[in-house]
């Protein structure tokens, strides 16, 4: 009989029977289980990559670089590309809208050996990326996106390239089904789809429908789904659904980083483990805010902490009181004081399983350069600099 865990919304979802998924293989990488987590702005560094690898087997994806500094050699995105020592597969995320710079990146990248997977953001929503025609704007330029995409994936040799986009600007102009098939006539290794609209941002709930119909059209190549991983069932649920090939994790992890070890225990058959209680949210804060101390230093690693810091412990008892404290931290000394102060055997809240973390919800009117979608069949780079997406993660 299949073991079952019981989530907190009390639905029966069976784990994973023997041989039920295979590993995700992405160009010669093969991943197990199939789960990648989602590139995110200022999130995904290596310090967090290391805590989730920790946790469990996956692809997991740095944060987003701009294409044109990095090829400029500036040294605050060639921080940003920074990877652990132990680091492997290195998986870094790439944005651009101008496919010569997007070319000469990539060229950097293989060529100076840094990565063995190469991710593309085209699901950006923001309004400072779209407004200059990046991120979830490029599929409305089919033409611009292939380009794009062919001067990566020319670029990378072995390195396999994937790209990650959204059903489209809004629910006039859906693009993922031809971003779907220009990814894999292009020669991605894989595609990823978040189920929901530039339009909608984080707002409702994403809808599974969309990765099974791409998936019913990219047949050559894995299709990732992402949108609404919250707990390590959601991701056997979606697959199950939709047939997808993987998910991608965004952020169901945010404070969440155990999240990983459940994952990998239900693609196993095996029921995942209870929510840790406090004091053990305690030692992963603190093993992350150590991390992060000495890879950035002390004090900007307490101010990048304080919203880790609110996702670790929302839902606890007082702790929107702790979370006014912990948004003053200056120092690690500091932050072990206060959470000292908590009760360390208090339960993980059940409650607070599915609670929204990140990206707040709400709609937007996406904002475009203007006559962006007069000539849809250009391939014409938009006028005016790069736009860098730094609170992004599509």
């Amino acid at each position: 009989m299949d073991a079952i865990y019981k989530g907190p919304m009390n639905r029966d979802v069976p784990v994973a029977r023997r041989n039920e998924f295979a590993p995700l293989q992405v160009g010669p990488l093969r991943v197990w289980p199939p789960v990648v987590l989602a590139p995110m702005a200022g999130v995904t560094n290596w310090p967090f990559r290391t805590l989730c690898r920790r946790f469990g087997a996956g692809l997991y994806v740095s944060e987003m670089i701009t294409a044109r500094p990095l090829v400029e050699g500036r040294a605050k995105t060639l921080k940003l590309a920074d990877f652990g020592p132990e680091e492997s597969p290195r998986s870094l995320q790439l944005y651009g809208v101008d496919p010569y710079f997007v070319g000469e990146a990539v060229k950097r990248l293989v060529g100076e050996g840094r990565v063995d997977h190469i991710d593309m953001n085209f699901g950006c929503p923001v309004r400072k990326v779209t407004s200059k025609g990046g991120g979830s704007a490029i599929p409305a330029r089919p033409r611009l996106l292939a380009s794009i995409v062919r001067a990566a994936v020319r670029n990378a040799g072995e390195v396999p390239v994937t790209i990650k986009f959204r059903m489209g600007i809004d629910e006039e102009l859906l693009t993922y089904e031809d971003a779907g098939r220009i990814g894999e006539g292009e020669g991605c290794a894989a595609v990823a789809l978040h189920a929901r609209t530039a339009a909608q941002l984080y707002d409702g709930e994403a809808r599974w429908e969309a990765i099974a119909r791409l998936k019913q059209i990219v047949r050559s190549i894995p299709v990732l789904g992402n949108g609404d991983i919250w707990e390590a069932w959601d991701a056997l649920r979606m697959m199950r659904q939709t047939g997808c090939d993987g998910v991608v994790v965004g952020r169901g992890c945010l404070g969440r980083p155990w999240l990983f070890r459940d994952l990998a225990d239900v693609f196993e058959g095996r029921e995942p483990s209870n929510p840790p209680c406090f004091g053990e949210v305690v030692a992963v804060m603190l093993e992350h805010a150590r991390a992060l101390a000495a890879w950035m230093g002390e004090a900007p690693a307490m101010r990048a902490f304080r919203r880790h810091a609110s996702w670790y412990t929302k839902g606890f008892r007082g702790s929107a009181k702790m979370r006014q404290a912990l948004m003053r931290v200056t120092a690690l000394a500091q932050l072990e004081e206060l959470l000292a102060r908590h009760d360390p055997t208090e339960p993980f809240p059940p409650s607070a399983m599915r609670v929204q973390r990140g990206k707040s919800a709400g709609t937007q009117k996406v904002s475009l350069p203007p006559g962006f979608l007069d000539d849809r069949l250009t391939s014409t780079t938009p006028p005016g600099p790069e736009a860098a997406a730094h609170h992004c993660g599509g």
